[in-house]
C-alpha cells in the first residue's frame, strides 16, 4: 500500500497527464499518438503493455486463466517501454516484440491480463512510474482516467457506432492480410467489449469528468484537432 501511495505521489508531479479512454478500436491508440505530438508530450500505450505480457505468458505456455501464473510471467521477463518517433517500442528480455504483440491472437488473450487483479496492479506501478519521468503526457487505455490517472488534468472518452468500429479494425487487420472477415472481426470486439466492461477490476467505463467524443463520423485529423483545443482551452483556464 505505501508503495503505491508514493507512485502516486511521484504522477502527480507531472505537469500534463491527458487521459484517452474507450472501446477498442474507436480510436484511442492513433488519436493518442498525435495529440501527444501536437503537445509536446509523451505518449503512453497501455494496450501495448498487456499485449507484451500477454506475448511472454503465450511462450511461456503458460495457463492464461491462471492468475498466479501470469504474475510469475510478469516477473519473470525483463520488459522495457520506450518512445521512438511518437511509437511505443517494446522489448522483452532485450528482444524487440513490437510488432509480434500485435498478432490478433495476442490481441484476443489480452482479456486474460486484463482480468487479472493482481497484474493489473503491477502494470498501473509501471504506468504510473512512465510518467512520473516525463513532464507531459497523452496515455489511452480503458482506466485510465478511473484507475491509473484518476486525478489526470483532462479526460476524454472516445467512442463510436460498433460497425463502424469493426470497420477500422477490419481495415488494420487487412494491412497485415490476417483475412479475418469483417463479420468475425466484429464479433471478436463485441466479445472484447463485454469482457472489459463486466470485469471487477478497472472495467471499461466513463470517468465522471471526462469528456465523451463520438468519432463515428469524425477522421483522425478532426479528431485529434477537436482534443487538441478543448486540452488548451482547460488548461489556459486553469492557470
Amino acid at each position: 500500500m505505501v508503495t503505491l501511495f508514493l507512485i502516486f505521489e511521484f504522477y502527480t508531479m507531472t505537469d500534463l497527464i491527458v487521459t484517452i479512454d474507450g472501446p477498442a478500436a474507436s480510436g484511442k491508440s492513433t488519436v493518442a499518438r498525435l495529440l501527444a505530438q501536437k503537445l509536446g508530450a509523451s505518449f503512453l500505450d497501455t494496450g501495448a503493455m498487456y499485449r507484451a505480457v500477454t506475448l511472454a505468458a503465450m511462450k511461456d505456455r503458460v495457463d492464461l486463466s491462471n492468475e498466479d501464473a501470469l504474475l510469475d510471467a510478469l516477473q519473470r521477463h525483463k520488459f522495457r517501454f520506450s518512445v521512438r518517433a511518437g511509437r511505443m517500442c517494446i522489448s522483452i528480455d532485450a528482444v524487440d516484440v513490437t510488432d509480434l504483440i500485435r498478432h490478433p491472437q495476442v490481441t484476443a488473450n489480452a482479456r486474460y491480463i486484463a482480468a487479472a487483479p493482481k497484474v493489473r496492479e503491477k502494470l498501473v506501478e509501471m504506468q504510473r512510474r512512465f510518467a512520473a519521468d516525463r513532464e507531459k503526457i497523452v496515455t489511452e487505455g480503458r482506466d485510465q482516467g478511473t484507475v491509473a490517472f484518476a486525478d489526470a488534468d483532462v479526460k476524454f472518452y472516445l467512442t463510436a457506432d460498433p460497425a463502424e468500429r469493426a470497420r477500422r479494425r477490419q481495415a488494420e487487420l487487412e494491412t497485415k492480410d490476417d483475412g479475418e472477415t469483417l463479420e468475425q472481426t466484429q464479433k471478436a470486439l463485441e466479445e472484447r467489449d463485454q469482457s472489459d466492461q463486466n470485469r471487477d477490476v478497472g472495467p471499461l467505463k466513463t470517468a465522471d469528468d471526462a469528456i465523451i467524443v463520438d468519432t463515428t463520423h469524425l477522421d483522425i485529423d478532426q479528431v485529434v484537432d477537436k482534443l487538441h483545443g478543448l486540452v488548451k482551452d482547460i488548461c489556459s483556464k486553469k492557470k
